[in-house]
């Protein structure tokens, strides 16, 4: 079975990348054969003279593939904008054809394979093209990340509105602290959200920071997350049950 899931965001800096490694990690502790794939970065820092995207190289080795980062990221992007912006001040031309052959590939090589958005479903990748756009272009299913926090109700659903309107089929949505003081509405914006939607909420991931500092502590982590993300679900959404 090779199953392909689209990790979007209602914002950036909601915690796509954070949820995608805990995913990767997941899926690998269960045998399965996870590729991970960020198809555009932006912002990313230079070392040594060369753009590094560090969200793909989060989940690159939250997989723990071997994949080229280059197949992982086909555009790495240094200013901190939309793609389609990063590109034009960059003077760069996006060819959709090429990110299309990656993930195709991609596919090919795993069971499952984790593709992360940058920023929210209508963030512009070309002059003319959204990620909902790519979304519906290439069939792919959709999990939803959304920070735990005041205003997330309505970001929530809003974006869930919208993917219903598009046709885009979302498999569960993900609530995620970002901020480590809370503002009292955490234990409740799930409850609200699915009083207007019947989308499956899939459950909340705890404030942990920056993804990176957890990828050595799998063996910490997973149990960590297991109380508060419903990992069953995730696995039955995604066909990996069994």
């Amino acid at each position: 079975m090779r199953k392909k899931v689209f990790i979007a965001g209602t914002d950036t800096g909601v915690g796509k990348t954070l949820v995608g490694a805990i995913m990767a990690m997941f899926f690998r502790e269960r045998g399965v054969d996870v590729g991970v794939m960020k198809p555009f970065e932006t912002g990313a820092k230079k070392y040594g003279g060369q753009l590094l995207p560090e969200d793909a190289s989060t989940l690159k080795e939250a997989a723990g593939v071997e994949d080229p980062l280059e197949l992982i990221c086909p555009y790495c992007f240094e200013t901190p904008a939309a793609p389609a912006e990063a590109a034009r001040i960059e003077g760069k031309k996006v060819d959709l054809g090429k990110v299309k052959e990656a993930l195709e590939e991609l596919s090919r090589r795993h069971e499952l394979l984790i593709i992360e958005g940058a920023g929210g479903l209508l963030v512009p990748i070309t002059e003319k093209t959204t990620y909902s756009d790519l979304i519906r272009d290439l069939d792919l299913d959709v999990i939803l990340v959304s920070r735990n926090c005041l205003g997330t109700v309505n970001h929530t659903l809003l974006s869930l509105y919208y993917c219903k309107r598009e046709g885009i089929r979302v498999l569960g949505y993900v609530l995620n602290k970002t901020n480590p003081k809370g503002d009292g509405t955490e234990d409740t914006n799930h409850m609200w959200i699915g009083a207007f939607t019947d989308v499956p909420f899939l459950g909340k991931v705890p404030y942990l920071g920056d993804a990176k500092s957890y990828l050595h502590a799998k063996d910490l982590l997973l149990p960590f997350v297991s109380d508060s993300l419903d990992f069953k679900l995730l696995a039955e959404a995604l066909g990996f049950s069994n």
